[in-house]
C-alpha cells in the first residue's frame, strides 16, 4: 500500500481477495493534525489460481463469493460478456475516477486473462496506475471492437509497469489488410484516445493482434522505457503509432516486430523521437502512409534522432499514396544521428505509394513534402540503392538537405542513390553519390528533375569524376570538385 503521508488514497486491486472496502482513511499531516480523509471506495479483488508455485492466500468462503457474484452481476448488468476480472478492474477504476483525493491504482502481480477493458474519463485525481502483473488478451475476435486495453479522455495519467500478451498469433492468419484495402482491422493491444498530460513508463507489449500501441487524438504525451516484441512475419504489428496528436515524446525504447517500429500518421505536430532500437520492422519513423483519405491533416514537426535500426526493411521513410484525393503538407521533419545495421532501404521518400492492384499509381500524389533534413546517417545497406528519393511530379519536394551521409553497401555493387521530382541540397560526406551529380548526361538528369545545390563542402565516395550539370528544367547549378 501507499504512503498516506504523501496525499494518496491508495486502491490496490489484488488477485486474492474477493472484496474490499476503504472508508474514511485519515492522514495526518505535520504535527500529527488532520490533512483529511480518503473518501468511502470500494474495488474489487477477486480470486486467482497460483502460478508457477507461488502460494495463494487463504480463499474465501463460497457464501461470501456468491455475494460478490451478485455484486458485480448487479453493477454490470447492463454490460455484455463482461468477465469478472474485467469487472474487477472497471469496478476498481470507476472507484479511483470518481474520488476527490489523488489515487494511485496498482493492479498486483498475477497472470490475468482479460477481454476488451477501456479505462475512461474524465476522472477527478487519478494520478497513477501501476500494473504489476502479466495481462493476457483472450483470443475469441468477436468479443473486440477496435482495441484491447484502452484509456481515454483521462488528464496527467502515469501508467507504468505490466506485461500485456496481446496473444496475436492465433489471429495474424485472419488479417486480410496485407493484400484488401477494404478490410476488417483487428483491435490494437494499447489504445490511448484523447488523453492529456500522459507519462508512460516501462510498459511490454507481445504479439499484439494488430498495433501494439495507438496514440489517437493526444495532447502532452510522454513515453519511455517501452519495450515491444512480436515476430518478423506478424503482419500489421506497428509497434508506436502516432495520429492526430500533439507535443509528443518517445524515448529510450526498443521495438522488434512486423511492421513498422513507430509509424506517423496524419494530423500530428511536433513529435520527438530519440533513443529507439528498432528491428526487425519496417522501419522508425516511417511517416504515413499519407493522403489515403480526403478527410487527412497536415503533419509538421517530426524529429527522429539518436537511434539504431537492425535488418528492418526500411530506414527513415515518408510515404504517401499516388492519386490521393486531397492535398495536404508534410513538412519540418529532422532525421538524425541514426545507425544503420543491414538495413534495406535506409532513406526513402516514396510518394507512388500503391501497395494494391486497384491503385491509379500513374496519377501523382497530392501531397506536399518540404523542409526535410538529413544529418549524420551512417551504417549499411542491404540494397544497393541506399537512397530513394521519388517525389510526385504533381507536387515535387522542395528543400530537401542530406548532410553527412555515409551508407555503404557490404556487396560487390558500390551503394548508389535514386531520385526524381526533387530539390535537394547537399552538405557534408555524401555516399552514395547523389544521383544528379552521378550523371554524365546533363539532359538526362534534368529529365529526371533532380536538382542538386552544394554546401560549401561536400566529399564524395572515393573514384567518381567531378562534374558540372545546368539542369534546364529548375535553372540551378551544381558544382563539385573531388577531394
Amino acid at each position: 500500500m501507499s504512503d498516506l503521508g504523501n496525499g494518496y488514497c491508495p486502491i490496490q486491486l489484488d488477485q486474492y481477495l474477493p472484496l474490499l472496502v476503504i472508508s474514511l482513511v485519515a492522514r495526518e499531516g505535520a504535527g500529527g493534525g488532520q490533512r483529511g480523509v480518503c473518501p468511502s471506495l470500494r474495488t474489487l479483488r477477486f480470486g486467482h489460481s497460483p502460478v508457477h508455485g507461488v502460494s495463494s492466500r487463504p480463499s474465501n468462503s463460497e457464501r461470501e463469493r456468491e455475494r460478490i457474484r451478485n455484486l458485480t452481476q448487479r453493477t454490470f448488468a447492463d454490460s455484455l460478456m463482461i468477465s469478472p476480472r474485467m469487472q474487477a478492474f472497471m469496478a476498481a477504476w470507476a472507484a479511483a475516477c470518481h474520488s476527490t483525493g489523488d489515487v494511485r491504482l496498482v493492479v498486483s502481480k498475477g497472470t490475468y486473462l482479460l477481454g476488451p477493458v477501456s479505462f475512461r474519463g474524465p476522472c477527478r485525481f487519478v494520478s497513477s496506475l501501476t500494473f504489476q502483473g502479466y495481462l493476457k488478451a483472450t483470443t475469441n475476435l468477436g468479443s473486440y471492437r477496435d482495441s484491447w486495453v484502452e484509456f481515454g479522455w483521462v488528464n496527467r495519467l502515469i501508467l507504468t509497469g505490466g506485461i500485456f500478451d496481446g496473444q496475436g498469433a492465433s489471429a495474424w492468419p485472419h488479417n486480410t489488410c496485407p493484400k484488401n484495402w477494404n478490410c476488417k482491422l483487428l483491435p490494437t493491444s494499447i489504445k490511448f484516445v484523447s488523453m492529456t498530460n500522459t507519462t508512460v513508463k516501462g510498459i511490454t507489449s507481445l504479439n499484439s493482434k494488430f498495433f501494439h500501441v495507438a496514440l489517437v487524438g493526444c495532447k502532452g504525451f510522454r513515453g519511455s522505457g517501452i519495450r515491444i516484441s512480436a515476430p518478423a512475419n506478424s503482419p500489421n504489428t506497428d509497434g508506436i503509432h502516432i495520429e492526430q496528436s500533439q507535443d509528443v515524446t518517445i524515448q529510450q525504447s526498443s521495438v522488434s516486430t512486423g511492421d513498422d517500429c513507430i509509424s506517423i500518421g496524419q494530423g500530428n505536430s511536433r513529435i520527438t523521437i530519440s533513443g529507439i532500437t528498432c528491428g526487425p520492422g519496417h522501419g522508425i519513423s516511417s511517416v504515413g502512409s499519407l493522403g489515403k483519405y480526403a478527410y487527412e491533416k497536415d503533419v509538421r514537426g517530426l524529429v527522429v534522432r539518436n537511434s539504431i535500426l537492425s535488418g528492418t526493411a526500411n530506414g527513415v521513410r515518408i510515404k504517401t499514396w499516388a492519386n490521393s484525393p486531397g492535398a495536404i503538407v508534410a513538412a519540418n521533419m529532422t532525421f538524425e544521428n541514426i545507425v544503420m545495421n543491414n538495413v534495406a532501404n535506409p532513406i526513402i521518400i516514396d510518394q507512388l505509394y500503391c501497395p494494391y492492384a486497384s491503385c491509379a499509381s500513374s496519377v501523382p500524389s497530392l501531397v506536399r513534402i518540404s523542409d526535410i533534413s538529413f544529418k549524420n546517417i551512417r551504417g549499411t545497406s542491404a540494397t544497393p540503392v541506399a537512397v530513394m528519393l521519388r517525389c510526385s511530379h504533381g507536387t515535387p519536394c522542395k528543400n530537401v538537405r542530406l548532410q553527412d551521409v555515409h551508407l555503404d553497401h557490404p556487396g560487390r555493387l558500390r551503394s548508389s542513390s535514386t531520385c526524381m521530382n526533387i530539390k535537394a541540397i547537399y552538405s557534408g560526406t555524401q555516399i552514395p553519390l547523389p544521383v544528379a551529380f552521378r550523371e554524365r548526361n546533363c539532359e538526362g538528369a534534368g529529365r529526371r528533375w533532380c536538382s542538386a545545390e552544394h554546401g560549401s563542402h561536400l566529399l564524395l565516395g572515393r573514384g567518381f569524376p567531378p562534374a558540372f550539370c545546368v539542369f534546364s528544367l529548375t535553372a540551378v547549378y551544381g558544382f563539385l570538385s573531388r577531394k
